[in-house]
């Protein structure tokens, strides 16, 4: 009998033992974890070839308004070097990027947009080129 006391004593104690003290703090708030966060969200951050290679790989939107009331959304598709612009009243028009020095320079037949930075001019046709600024 004794060495069954002796043995549910040493189990109990054992039982005890592994459950241990409560955490002061929950374990999303230890600086340790905070410091593996900062780590990984530095380690995520891109090189300036990666930005550039997905600048030119994918679509960017720009929305414009324009002196003349127009507000254009033009998608910047420059892995086919075209742009889309899409105007108020619904009609799109597909333009392809010329050579430019400085910005950018999209034509189609009748229709320019040109600017640099997040001014630019568009042309469309049978009415006067208008100045107008990206807002997105």
């Amino acid at each position: 009998m004794r060495a069954f006391t002796a043995c549910l004593l040493i189990l109990s104690a054992l039982a005890m033992g592994a459950c241990g003290p409560e955490p002061a703090e929950a374990p999303t708030d230890s600086d340790e974890v905070q410091d593996r966060a900062l780590e990984a969200q530095t380690a995520r951050r891109r090189t300036g070839a990666e930005i550039q290679e997905r600048i030119l790989t994918r679509t960017i939107r720009a929305v414009y308004l324009c002196n003349n009331g127009e507000r254009l959304s033009v998608d910047f598709d420059n892995a086919r070097q075209m742009a889309t612009v899409r105007m108020v009243s619904g009609k799109a028009v597909d333009l392809r990027q010329q050579r430019s020095g400085d910005g950018i320079w999209y034509t189609a037949s009748g229709y320019e947009l040109r600017g640099e930075g997040s001014m630019a001019t568009w042309t469309a046709e049978n009415l006067e080129p208008t100045t107008c600024r990206a807002v997105d």
